[in-house]
């Protein structure tokens, strides 16, 4: 990857995030369902959906954080921000969902994107 393009990486994020995050803040059932956290006639609990919402409007901010921090420190803070919640939330998500391959999965997912975003931090100024 090129430095210039390593440096917009953190901002790419950043925006992915927070496009994420207010789609699941709008339609909680795009991280319930692959979650195995809706019931058996596919509807949200209402109280999944609350936390889901509430996971969504976190990551919407530490999002943005990394589209608008100028580069340097307040850069990196957002990076570690979102690196601890994403490994956070792998570590939940491996602990708590309801089966082995659900827990793989998700925990796969956030800890995947945890490291990318780790790697960001390597390009903030």
């Amino acid at each position: 990857m090129s430095t210039s393009a390593a440096r917009v990486l953190p901002r790419v994020l950043g925006v992915l995030t927070a496009a994420y995050s207010v789609a699941i803040i709008v339609s909680p059932k795009l991280l319930a369902k692959p979650c195995k956290l809706t019931r058996v006639d596919g509807v949200v609990p209402p109280e999944v959906a609350t936390v889901i919402r509430a996971v969504g409007v976190r990551d919407a901010a530490s999002g943005l954080a990394l589209v608008t921090a100028p580069a340097g420190a307040a850069l990196r803070a957002a990076v570690a921000v979102r690196v601890v919640s994403d490994f956070g939330d792998a570590a939940v998500f491996g602990l708590t969902l309801p089966d082995a391959a659900t827990k793989a999965k998700a925990a796969g997912v956030a800890a995947a994107w945890g490291t990318l975003c780790a790697y960001s931090g390597r390009h903030t100024g």
